[in-house]
């Protein structure tokens, strides 16, 4: 099978200091790079601009990371889209073996910490403690056998973007909250969608590195508050999906990651 036309969306808010650093991982062969302005005060979309002059900004209709990949996802043309965090916690450099994963049958490649070959510099005891309990919790809902619900590494096929049902048109709020979807819980609503869906899905191995400057907007206690009622309100009317709805992790290819298939 040829290689397919990869989009990276990467959601950014004032990250003009890691936006260097993620480009520079970026791997040769990618159709386009579309970075998701959030309303940036510093340099960031200069900086973009300067070093990937076909980089497509697009500015969020809203503010919340799950809006920005939300219009991100509408702006891609690819036939792959992967979501990339821009304060270098996520290496784009991985992108080739979730691809692979794709190119092997899945519908949705889900990145993991928490299996052989992954892990993580950056998660901490509670943040561990919270997330093992929201995927387990998650994974008897919606029969899923998961290792890793809170992890935004993921990698799909376009097509599939109609089933994540994700909002960029609703105005905002008038109190200035955050729309259902539209904060950090954003991909236990993909993954609730992907379920309902009975989509193939394929966990990868990825290690998550530490913010490289500045202060991640992640509250532990308040998001993961967000991510349990998603789960709770995607109950409602649920039922078994009629086809597999989960395959084997994908273990890390043993040759350079930029070959995109094993």
């Amino acid at each position: 099978m040829p290689m397919p036309k990869v989009s990276i969306v990467i959601p950014a808010l004032n990250e003009e200091r890691n936006i260097p650093y993620v480009f520079s991982r970026i791997p040769e062969g990618i159709h386009e790079v579309i970075m998701v302005d959030g309303q940036s005060v510093d340099r960031t979309v200069e900086v973009a601009h300067n070093l990937r002059p076909d980089v497509c900004v697009v500015s969020q209709t809203r503010k919340g990371k799950g809006n920005a990949l939300a219009c991100g996802f509408e702006a891609a043309k690819g036939d792959v889209i992967a979501m990339i965090d821009a304060d270098g916690s996520a290496d784009p450099a991985e992108i080739p073996r979730f691809v692979a994963a794709l190119l092997d049958g899945a519908d949705f490649a889900k990145g993991t910490r928490f299996i052989d070959d992954g892990g993580s510099d950056d998660i901490t005891r509670l943040r561990r403690l919270g997330n093992g309990m929201l995927t387990g919790f998650f994974n008897v809902c919606y029969r899923r056998k998961y290792s890793d619900l809170c992890y935004g590494y993921n990698v799909f096929w376009r097509k599939f973007v109609p089933v994540l049902g994700l909002d960029v048109s609703s105005p905002s709020r008038a109190n200035g909250g955050t729309l259902p979807g539209d904060g950090f819980e954003v991909e236990t609503l993909i993954h609730l969608r992907v379920a309902k869906a009975g989509l193939r899905v394929t966990e990868v191995p990825s290690h998550e590195y530490s913010r490289i400057h500045g202060v991640s907007n992640l509250n532990a206690c308040s998001d993961g508050v967000r991510v349990l009622r998603t789960i709770l309100a995607g109950r409602d009317g649920w039922r078994r999906p009629a086809v597999a709805p989960f395959t084997l992790p994908l273990a890390a290819p043993s040759g350079p990651e930029e070959e995109w298939v094993r």
